[in-house]
């Protein structure tokens, strides 16, 4: 997973507002107590934080993967 396509992956997921007081304000206990924000500037890679984000959001299985990625038909 892209940078780019964690951010699409959180605003489909949570909408663009929520998502980024989520990744701003939410400390994840799977990234050692950091935001994802900090993670992902501390170099974690995107698909580690997705999942830990989507673990604690409790976010089914089945939403967690294969998004994110742009529809190659739609450009």
């Amino acid at each position: 997973m892209r940078l780019s396509e964690f951010w699409l992956a959180v605003a489909e997921e949570f909408g663009d507002g929520y998502g980024r007081v989520l990744t701003r304000d939410l400390v994840l206990g799977a990234l050692d107590g950091l935001t994802a924000d900090e993670a992902l500037a501390k170099g974690r890679p995107p698909r580690e934080v997705w999942l830990a984000l989507c673990a604690a959001m409790d976010i089914p299985p089945e939403r967690r993967y294969g998004v994110g990625r742009r529809d190659p038909r739609r450009g």
